[in-house]
């Protein structure tokens, strides 16, 4: 079967049937959530930065101007609910003016109060973090497909789909899930640019554009996201680049120019919030470890903690396990998880995370072709099915 030059056979298939597990579990979660105050924060915050209310005089929103908190998430918040309401005034209009149920072509009351007008506020407002989380989902499931083939990108998905982490992260209105989303396609689509740079230039252009794009939306997720993927892209398309190096710089500027225009049209072109993304102190950053013990002493973890184990001893020990392939997503994964910001909230660690699958599926799947296939076949089979069985033993405590 072939979709758009796609061909879509088995592997595409089984790695939809994950995607959709996942989907499951985060539907089965927010079905049973409760709206929060930070919900409904987004929720209104988001819809004033589309239907461009009047704000608090000298604010971008209500929520302030945002400056150490980005906008990415707020806007992905606020669009279904902006989007439903343009429709229920674009249906009310085809009605007689007698029948209309919106008086002089707008909803009652103002952006905030009218929230009882809209419906399913819940799934409007989670769903468009899970599409994310799923997008992402099948970006880790394409990189590690290429550099590792069938089976170590079937064990990097895995683990994604059913780590409880990602399925938190991916239930609530939170920047976080957008930035490991961008952080991870703007380290990967960097290697890309430098691999095609090694062709003509036409193969150039798509790619420089996707990174372009890929970092002007991991900065309006988080700033130091965006920061430290620009500085990864530099380092990884030196080394990768060899004899077109000296465009690496050219490209970079370009790029990060570029995107901070787009990080200006998510501020909607206002030059007094944007120049808060400059003194907001969203880059200044710190190293703890508090976030590697969270994430590696939970319960709910012991599964990948148990193929991460075994996956460094293999990378120490196995020479056919250190190559670059396999060492990339390591570095930045032990780049990540110790990294802390100290003027704003965030999980860098979370970010980490997409990379330590990758290297997990990496290293996995070197190990499948060796002599010892059958065994770490076995114990990749019983780390999936002991991680499902822990994520799904956790979602009640998810939903609460």
């Amino acid at each position: 079967m072939r979709l758009l030059r796609i061909q879509i056979g088995k592997p595409q298939r089984f790695a939809a049937l994950l995607l959709l597990f996942f989907l499951a579990e985060c539907l089965w979660v927010v079905n049973r959530q409760q709206l929060t105050e930070q919900d409904y924060r987004f929720a209104r915050c988001g819809r004033e930065m589309w239907e461009q209310p009047s704000p608090l005089a000298g604010y971008f929103t209500t929520c302030g101007n945002l400056g150490g908190d980005g906008t990415f998430a707020y806007r992905v918040a606020g669009f279904p609910l902006t989007a439903q309401r343009l429709v229920l005034l674009g249906v009310d209009k085809l009605r007689s003016p007698e029948n209309r149920l919106y008086a002089n072509g707008s909803l009652n009351g103002s952006t905030w109060e009218a929230r009882h007008e809209i419906g399913s506020v819940k799934y409007l407002l989670h769903l468009p973090f899970i599409l994310f989380a799923i997008w992402l989902g099948g970006g880790l499931w394409w990189v590690t497909r290429r550099l590792f083939g069938n089976e170590g990108a079937f064990f990097a998905l895995g683990l994604y789909c059913c780590c409880p982490e990602v399925v938190r992260f991916s239930v609530t209105p939170n920047n976080d899930v957008l930035a490991m989303w961008g952080l991870y396609g703007l380290v990967y689509t960097a290697m890309g640019v430098a691999h095609a740079m090694q062709g003509p230039l036409r193969k150039w252009k798509p790619r420089i554009v996707l990174l372009t794009v890929a970092l002007g939306l991991t900065a309006a997720a988080h700033l130091i996201a965006a920061l430290f993927g620009l500085a990864a892209a530099l380092v990884l398309m030196i080394y990768l680049a060899e004899r077109r190096r000296s465009y690496v710089m050219q490209i970079l500027v370009f790029a990060t120019v570029a995107a901070m225009v787009i990080l200006f049209g998510f501020y909607s072109f206002r030059p007094a919030p944007f120049s808060y993304v400059f003194t907001g102190g969203a880059a200044r950053f710190w190293f703890s470890f508090e976030g590697v013990r969270q994430f590696f002493l939970s319960t709910a973890n012991a599964p990948i903690v148990v193929a991460t184990a075994v996956a460094a001893v293999l990378y120490l020990a196995v020479r056919r396990c250190r190559y670059f392939g396999n060492t990339v997503p390591l570095v930045m994964a032990v780049l990540l998880f110790p990294l802390v910001t100290t003027q704003v909230v965030t999980t860098p660690w979370l970010w980490a995370l997409p990379f330590l699958f990758t290297f997990l599926g990496g290293v996995f799947s070197d190990v499948f072709e060796s002599r010892h296939r059958k065994l770490f076949l076995g114990m990749a089979g019983m780390v999936l099915v002991t991680q499902a069985l822990a994520c799904l033993a956790v979602l009640p405590a998810i939903a609460r």
